[in-house]
Parts: structure tokens; sequence; C-alpha cells
């Protein structure tokens, strides 16, 4: 990973925990292990960061540790021998990874069962794919490695049907849309993506379901599935996800994106039936249409 620093001042490690998902503690280390280094040169904690500094992160040098177990609620909408169905809630993070090695998703599927796939490492027992920390709603787990490679071809292949509703800020003119636009990592923070000449092809479609006074429900279909694809997108077109705290200059809360991943549709990777799942939005999201816009009907929607 390279970061290039624009308009910034302060130390090395300081500027890179601002700007990455990595501790300070763990970013001192890697510098002064020489992991990371500016302008090719290795440099201490302390060094002050100027305009132009090229910074080199080697992400594989991250030290890896034990994954625990954590007795935590999980929300299975299904589970058999090969697979299951998780309904994820806002502010859950999927897979440790970054210096977080508790409170994730895997942790409590540890708790749950022993028998997960092992193809994503040691860090990402079955997770097949994989939601933002703040973003809900329903994702795929994989518990044994045919099932794994079966259901990463079919997210490869376009035949595992996914859907998702956002709450935009402004109101959408049109009725639908497709936004076409690479993306590609941001240089200047590591935790942003952006539309840009030499990204990666990123598609998206648009459905209006309602036009509120200040804001638009939406349902989204990927065509691809970049990191951060939608929040980038919506952000690009001028319409970012309400409370969305990196792509929307507006306040956010705790709660993150009102983005809700609603349906996910495929055919069994073993037994080949086809299933088909929804979950409403999270509490917070219906509460916040009701509360503004008396909207009642949003609980039934998915």
């Amino acid at each position: 990973m390279e970061l290039k620093v624009n308009g910034a001042t302060g130390r090395i490690d300081k500027y890179l925990s601002n700007n990455t998902e990595y501790s300070r503690e763990l970013l001192a280390k890697m510098i002064v292990d020489g992991h990371i280094t500016v302008n090719g040169q290795k440099v201490k904690p302390s060094y002050p960061i100027q305009e132009g500094d090229l910074i080199f992160f080697d992400e594989a040098q991250i030290p890896h540790v034990e994954i625990k177990s954590e007795d935590m609620p999980l929300d299975i909408v299904y589970e058999d021998d090969d697979l299951m169905v998780i309904n994820k809630p806002s502010g859950l993070t999927v897979h440790p990874g970054a210096g977080i090695f508790t409170h994730t998703l895997v942790n409590g599927l540890l708790f749950h069962t022993r028998n997960l796939s092992d193809i994503g490492g040691p860090e990402r027992p079955g997770i097949v794919h994989r939601l933002d920390k703040d973003t809900s709603g329903l994702m795929l787990v994989a518990k044994t490695n045919k099932a794994h490679e079966i259901l990463a071809a079919g997210f490869k292949n376009k035949t595992i049907h996914r859907s998702y509703l956002a709450l935009l800020d402004g109101v959408f003119p049109a009725s639908k849309a497709v936004i076409d636009a690479p993306i590609k990592r941001d240089k200047e923070h590591f935790q942003r993506f952006v539309v840009a000449a030499g990204g990666k092809k990123a598609q998206t479609n648009l459905q209006v379901i309602k036009k509120y006074a200040h804001h638009t429900l939406v349902r989204l279909v990927l065509k691809t599935g970049r990191t951060h694809q939608i929040r980038v997108h919506m952000a690009y077109i001028g319409y970012p996800i309400f409370n969305d705290p990196v792509y929307n200059n507006k306040k956010s809360t705790a709660f993150g994106q009102f983005l809700h991943s609603a349906t996910l549709e495929f055919d069994h990777p073993i037994t080949g039936k086809h299933l088909s799942f929804t979950a409403v939005v999270p509490q917070e999201f219906a509460d916040y249409l009701k509360t503004t816009y008396q909207d009642e009907e949003i609980s039934k929607i998915a």
C-alpha cells in the first residue's frame, strides 16, 4: 500500500493512525521494524511528515494473532451443514484485521461452531464475502471448503443475487439510474475510495422506492463488487448515503450509514435447491423515517 501526503503535518505514526484502520502502537512497531518507509527510507515513529512524502506500507508484515471465540448474539436466518445466512447488525465488524482481533462476527461464529471453511485463512474462517462495519443485513457464511469454493464462484459469476436498501441525502430526480464509474483507493486517505480514471470497473443499478422531502429511499443492485462501491457511487452522483461518516460531509451518528443488505438469492452449493431470503431494515433505520416522515411502511420493505 502507498500513501501520498497531501496537506498534512505531524508525526508519521499519528498521521497513519488517523488515515488507516490500524492502531498507533502497531504502526509504531512496523515503522521501527522497517515495514513502513518514507520515500524509500527507514524512519522513526516521530518522523515529521512533509508535503509530497510517499509512504510505503507493507501490509503483509502485519502480525497475526490467534482469533478467540466469543459468546455473542447472532441473528441466524438459515443454517445447515454447508452454510449459514446471517443478518448482520450495523456496527459489527465482519472479521479481524487492522489491529482488531475481538468483537467481530468471526469471533461470534467461532463460538457458535467450529465447522467453518478455512479457505480465507485463519482470520476469515467461513467468510465468503463481507459487509462494511456499519452496513447491516444479509451475508453468507461457508461451513465447508467445498461450499466456500462454489459460493465464491457464484459471486464471481454473478449467479448470487443481492439487493440493498439505502436512504440518500437529497431528492433524486429520476426514477432509476445506472452508475458506471471506475473506483480505486484514495492514496491520501487509506480508508476511502474514489471514482477515478484507472480504477477498477464498477457499476451500480439504482431504483427509487420512495421520495421524501429531503431524502430518497432506493434499492441498489451491484453489477460489480468493489469495496465501498455503493457508498462511493452515491457520493459521486451527489446523493450520498444518509449518516455515512466517511463519504457524507454532514454530521453522522454512531449508527453509521443507512445502507442495508435486504435480499439474498442463490442456489444451494451442494443440494442445488434455490434459496431466497429477505431482511427488513434495522430499527434505527425504520425509526428515523417513522419519526421524520411518519412512514409506517418502512418496516415492511425488504
